[in-house]
């Protein structure tokens, strides 16, 4: 706990680096994904910081999640076939601007990874 309760932002990251603690803001970042066993996270936009501190890199991830069941993902590593979400298709069929029967191959090519896909197909 912080006596006084308030800080000078300045003050703080001085303290840091007196510390040796230190902060970098990631500038770009189009999403993150967190994979479990069972659910995939999805965090498009987000504010992302790498703290480094006692040689140890921490990262802060701040943002809203989408969460996916992993299921397909289990099905197509056994043989099985995999749906493909109809949000996953009409994204790469935008962003690589070609057609949804496209955009789900390059989805199946790419195991169900949208931004696998969208480079796959723009890189053609």
């Amino acid at each position: 706990m912080i006596p006084g309760g308030r800080v000078n932002p300045k003050q703080m990251r001085q303290a840091m680096k007196r510390m040796g603690i230190e902060q970098e803001e990631l500038e770009g970042v189009e999403e993150v994904i967190i994979r479990t066993a069972d659910k995939e996270y999805v965090i498009r936009g987000a504010a992302v910081t790498a703290i480094t501190a006692q040689g140890q890199k921490i990262w802060q991830v701040i943002g809203e999640p989408i969460v996916r069941d992993r299921a397909d993902v289990k099905k197509a590593e056994s043989g099985a076939p995999s749906a493909i979400p109809e949000e996953d298709v009409q994204l790469v069929a935008e962003k690589a601007g070609v057609s949804e029967e496209d955009a789900r191959k390059a989805l199946e090519e790419c195991g169900g990874e949208p931004a696998e896909a969208i480079i796959r197909l723009m890189s053609r």
